[in-house]
């Protein structure tokens, strides 16, 4: 638990839009190797659908580079081989039958990457802003859980620095959901920070104090530590609904109807009581 208290501490030093978008901003080259044109053809469509806009895709096109080009840049960030032909270490297998088994292994082995990947290529775009949101719920619901331990497990005498500089946990909280709303942008190619987002993170410090005051009132009416799994759930519900909410808004562009929140945050919350039911040390009865 505190290696992951450092994790999100660490990561929420980072608050800043300008380092998003100089991570995300990062060109990635990928070169193709097929057996011939039509294979290339369907590699090309697997990382630029056809559904991409002409004028983006025609922009892209230009850092997908065919083995069998005169110009063929000396050096690229990742190489895919169409099935069937042996692959050398370090090289990805396009598979036709399961192409996000092909995004999979590529996001898993090139984390530096999975950013500027999402914004240039649409295919690792959901896989994607699926893990920031998941990732930020988790940090969230940890750091809600820790802000009470210190009450009901007073041996825990390393927790206070985690969230020391903090002035209340709903700003840890909000801040972190800030930084998610920076990196879900960034995955959709969207334009980063304050000035850019600014009823996005409104609407994310409005929405903050009203379900925390609902974990709050939870852990107080449950003696002994009982609100944990609550005060935690609520943290991971609360933030998975604000990412799904901003992921929807950048690929529909029109917000998620009421009855449409209400599901999201329901399903997130019976999730982040198995989160944090995870997390926290075991208790006597």
């Amino acid at each position: 638990m505190l290696r992951l208290l450092k994790q999100a501490r660490t990561a929420l030093s980072h608050l800043n839009s300008d380092e998003v978008h100089k991570r995300s901003h990062q060109p990635v080259h990928i070169g193709l190797v097929a057996l011939n044109s039509s294979g290339y053809a369907e590699m090309e469509d697997f990382l630029i659908p056809r559904m991409v806009p002409h004028e983006k895709r025609v922009d892209l096109v230009n850092f997908v580079h065919r083995a069998d080009d005169r110009d063929v840049p000396p050096k690229v960030d990742l190489v895919i081989y169409e099935g069937g032909i042996p692959v050398p270490k370090g090289a990805y297998t396009y598979l036709r039958g399961d192409p996000g088994a092909t995004v999979d292994e590529i996001l898993g082995a090139n984390q530096d990457l999975t950013l500027p990947l999402a914004r240039q290529f649409p295919v690792f775009r959901k896989p994607v802003v699926d893990h920031v949101i998941r990732s930020v719920s988790r940090e969230n619901a940890l750091f809600a859980v820790a802000t009470a331990l210190p009450d009901v497990l007073p041996n825990l005498m390393e927790l206070p620095w985690a969230f020391g500089e903090w002035a209340s946990d709903t700003a840890f909280l909000t801040a972190n959901q800030i930084r998610m709303a920076f990196l879900i942008a960034a995955a959709c190619d969207r334009e980063i920070g304050f000035s850019h987002q600014k009823m996005e993170i409104l609407s994310i410090g409005g929405s903050a104090f009203g379900w925390r005051a609902i974990a709050r009132e939870l852990v107080g009416k449950i003696p002994l530590g009982g609100g944990l799994i609550p005060k935690g759930a609520i943290a991971y519900a609360g933030t998975f609904a604000v990412g799904k909410g901003l992921e929807h808004l950048y690929h529909a562009h029109v917000s998620l109807t009421p009855d449409a929140r209400k599901s999201v945050y329901q399903q997130a919350f019976e999730r982040g009581k198995a989160v944090v039911e995870a997390m926290i040390p075991a208790r006597g009865n």
